[in-house]
């Protein structure tokens, strides 16, 4: 049914002209009617097919609920066929999936190109960000074996400080206290773990015991850092290669940028590589 809506309701649209939302839920709705003389429905029924069709057709179809459920922290797509979500730190398989690969791969294009991302065959491997700051991870075929994966880390809307993580228990007010301390005596500090184990989570959470009047410049691969009530905030964000492998900006070079803008402090989001050595050598440069 879902499929039919939408196929009757991109026959009425034209696409050389802009359309609203609220043109679009007009289409969806005066179509939801007309195939209900042949096919009754309830009025529940009726409500989230037009919410899917217009998910389908202007958001990121079958995702937009889970970005939009606060008590989601993960989204896993393996294939078309196969979703799962981190819920409460457990993972449980998702009900739901795409109609097919060539929605999940336009979902993909659609994630990626609004990051300024490009990712295809030759580029099968891309970090990327939602406008509301989820971090997006995309592995293309061949390269992934079983289709298409996504994997999209979502972050909490509320500001994240040193009093909302140990509220959570992530530690004590001593520990909190501590951080503080060496955030205000501006020491290198590193935040390492594994995957999932809240580092950038910390990282937003220290960040907020930085003085406001300082010049603060952030470096990352996708920009995901969250700094609340700093004025004088500078981002930078990588950038890859184009199609034809120029004009890309590695952390080396924003690393270098960032050490001839005058900031009392950089903060470096990801390193993985050969980068780490300039990120010491900004240390050792500003000892």
């Amino acid at each position: 049914m879902k499929e039919l809506l939408k196929q009757r309701v991109m026959e009425r649209l034209n696409f050389s002209q802009e359309i609203s939302d609220d043109y679009l839920k007009e289409v969806i709705q005066q179509e939801i009617v007309k195939v209900s003389k042949d096919y009754p429905m309830l009025l529940s029924d009726k409500i989230r097919l037009k919410q899917e069709v217009f998910y389908a057709l202007r958001k990121l179809d079958i995702l937009q609920d889970l970005l939009e459920d606060d008590t989601i922290t993960e989204i896993m797509i393996n294939g078309s066929e196969n979703i799962f979500i981190e819920q409460y730190g457990k993972l449980h398989r998702y009900p739901g999936h795409f109609s097919d690969a060539e929605k999940l791969y336009q979902v993909i294009q659609q994630v990626a190109s609004g990051a300024n991302r490009m990712v295809n065959e030759k580029n099968p491997i891309v970090d990327a960000r939602l406008e509301d700051g989820s971090r997006v991870n995309i592995i293309l075929p061949p390269i992934s074996i079983d289709g298409a994966t996504m994997t999209i880390r979502k972050f909490a809307k509320e500001p994240m400080t040193l009093e909302w993580l140990c509220e959570r228990e992530a530690f004590s007010e001593e520990i909190a206290q501590f951080l503080k301390i060496l955030v205000k005596a501006r020491y290198n500090i590193f935040i390492s773990g594994g995957t999932g184990s809240g580092k950038t989570t910390l990282l937003n959470g220290m960040s907020n015991c930085i003085p406001k009047g300082e010049r603060i410049i952030t470096i990352e691969d996708s920009a995901e850092l969250k700094l609340n009530g700093i004025e004088n905030l500078v981002r930078l964000e990588m950038r890859n290669a184009n199609a034809a492998g120029e004009n890309k900006v590695d952390m080396n070079e924003l690393i270098k940028a960032a050490l001839r803008s005058r900031p009392d402090r950089i903060i470096v989001g990801e390193v993985r590589a050969e980068e780490a050595l300039s990120m010491l050598n900004a240390i050792i440069c500003t000892i």
